[in-house]
């Protein structure tokens, strides 16, 4: 797989899969696929990965994956760590009055243990021009070929294969490249999606922003309340809660700001700096603008995420506000459910029907991120609402509504009070655990084990309830190895199918090791239990775990639970053999 001789102008070239886009979603299938060992090229118009900060919140599931590919600590290296992104605070700007504040992504007291107890990883602040360059080496490690400055031009496919016609900027040359399958990763205005006619549902265009990338020393105002995000809302201006997320702590941010009747679409450094000016609240101190981007608010998904031999993944298939802070998260994840199955159908160990699954699995986790960051911007007008500032108010009036917020008395007292309550609604953007840990998948890729997902406890996208039903993501118990602490999430992964068992599971470790060599499919088996190979110490997976010790669970290389048996069976081959063929979509399976 490494990096093949330059084509010449007209030249065919021949690859497995053919990734389009070399952003988080690209980057990450390119990275996996070469872990896994299939043939393919990367291309991007682009000279290189993400200049701008863009996308940042890094969330524990994201972190997740890139422990499978092994490059967590590089990520935690570049990132802002968890305990300094906690913070959230309102104010009329970083030098004025605080209005509101609370405790975001897992730091509060009332959270934190649920944060820890669901994931052997931490949350970070991993901006997109930071985060891009540590994946992008680790696919470079695996030797896969990446290939900046080159633009698709044209791509058709048919039953045989995909063939796209590419251009490379520089200096213009044009060739094909053949595919089994492409993976179009290209971004919002995704060429692969537009060419051949992926339909959208959803509305585009609803509003519009630009970003402004800006270095300031802010140390003074941030770091005894640091966080991610901090929202300016000045007096007297046009300029109403405008999120400035923390790039470097605390000299670098990108803050946004909606653009509207009352802002004109002046983006020149001049017009924008008076706005930076006002958040900063403080005319002493001095700034740099370094970028200023202009984007379109979407909530847009793909009708489907799979056409023939193409496949769309990240924001080629949904596209929605940062609310939430998903959409990298978002990417990266579709890429990790993709790139093991395109992996075992093109070494023949699955069936195409395997690719299906990639729609059914990711298509209602696009539904859900797009809907939900709606939404959660809409959750914040009863903040703001409270908090009173408006467009079209003079300076005096802004302020007279802030001193009276904080005035004794019973209208101050009534205000207060409802300020608290609407600061809750923002739990749904800013600790949404359900919504990024969550995901239950119902596929042919999933084998039902007849029982129903359990009722949820608690309110599911602000909590997560962790399962082994088939289609839940494996819960992370900690457990002990020796001397060594290990996560069950350790435990599989790594492009490989897991039998994970009790301490009466030795017939299912037998029958993973039988089917294994029956198929040529590497099927690990690890035991969890008290005092057994990974020793259940606190006896917390057997709290969780929902199946006996004679039971079983089958985890696909995604972490995702493909079939459950509470107990043993009669025959653990036969029963194994089947499940492993009818989640793979080979012929034994459709018997």
């Amino acid at each position: 797989m490494a990096t093949k001789q330059a084509p010449q102008a007209g030249d065919v070239v021949r690859t497995d899969v053919l990734v389009v886009g070399a952003g988080p979603a690209g980057l990450t299938a390119a990275a996996f696929l070469a872990e896994y060992g299939v043939d393919a090229i990367t291309v991007t118009k682009y000279p290189s990965t993400a200049p701008t900060p863009r996308a940042h919140i890094t969330n524990q599931r994201t972190v997740e994956v890139l422990r499978d590919l092994g490059i967590e600590d590089r990520v935690r290296e570049i990132a802002m760590p968890a305990d300094l992104m906690g913070t959230n605070v309102w104010a009329t700007s970083f030098a004025g009055v605080e209005l509101a504040r609370m405790m975001t992504w897992g730091e509060g007291l009332d959270r934190r243990s649920e944060y820890a107890a669901a994931s052997p990883c931490d949350m970070c602040n991993a901006p997109q021009n930071v985060l891009e360059p540590v994946i992008l080496a680790a696919a470079r490690e695996r030797k896969a070929d990446i290939r900046f400055n080159t633009e698709l031009i044209d791509i058709k496919q048919d039953d045989e294969g995909v063939r796209a016609t590419l251009r490379r900027r520089d200096d213009g040359t044009e060739y094909t490249v053949e595919a089994r399958y492409v993976i179009g990763a290209d971004g919002g205005n995704s060429t692969v999606a537009r060419v051949l006619d992926f339909a959208m549902e959803g509305e585009a265009g609803i509003g519009s922003a630009f970003t402004v990338w800006i270095e300031a020393d802010l140390t003074r105002f941030a770091k005894h309340r640091p966080g991610a995000l901090f929202w300016v809302s000045p007096p007297g201006t046009n300029v109403l809660w405008s999120p400035w997320t923390t790039i470097v702590p605390h000299t670098e941010w990108m803050a946004l700001f909606l653009m509207h009747d009352l802002l004109p679409a002046d983006t020149s450094d001049e017009a924008v700096a008076e706005i930076v000016r006002a958040g900063i609240g403080d005319p002493d101190v001095e700034f740099k603008i370094k970028h200023i981007g202009q984007w379109q608010v979407n909530h847009v998904v793909a009708e489907r995420y799979r056409k023939g031999r193409v496949f769309l993944a990240g924001d080629a298939a949904h596209r929605h506000p940062p609310s939430n802070g998903l959409g990298s998260n978002t990417s990266i994840q579709d890429s990790y459910n993709l790139a093991w199955k395109l992996a075992l159908v093109l070494r023949g160990d699955a069936g195409e029907e395997l690719l299906d699954s990639y729609h059914d699995e990711r298509k209602p986790v696009g539904r859900q991120v797009i809907d939900r960051a709606i939404k959660s911007l809409a959750q914040l007008q009863p903040l703001s609402e409270t908090i009173g500032l408006a467009y079209g108010q003079t300076p005096e009036q802004g302020w007279a509504i802030i001193d009276e917020l904080f005035a004794p008395g019973e209208a101050g007292a009534a205000r207060r009070a409802k300020l608290l309550d609407a600061v809750q609604l923002v739990n749904y953007q800013l600790n949404a655990h359900g919504v990024e840990l969550g995901q239950r998948y119902t596929s042919t890729a999933v084998a039902d084990d007849g029982t129903p997902f359990p009722e949820y406890t608690r309110d599911p996208e602000l909590h997560y309830h962790p399962t082994t039903h088939p289609g839940a993501h494996l819960p992370h118990v900690r457990l002990q190895h020796g001397t060594e602490y290990v996560s069950t999430l350790d435990l599989v992964g790594h492009g490989r199918f897991t039998v994970l068992t009790g301490v009466d599971g030795a017939a299912w470790t037998e029958a993973a090791a039988a089917v294994s060599r029956e198929t040529g499919l590497t099927i690990e088996a690890r035991t969890i239990g008290m005092r057994a190979e990974y020793d259940d110490v606190l006896g917390e997976w057997t709290r969780i775990r929902e199946f006996d010790d004679d039971g079983c669970l089958l985890v696909r290389p995604d972490r995702h639970v493909a079939w459950r048996s509470r107990n043993s069976v009669d025959d653990p081959v036969e029963t194994l053999r089947g499940v492993l063929a009818s989640v793979l979509g080979t012929p034994a399976g459709n018997d």
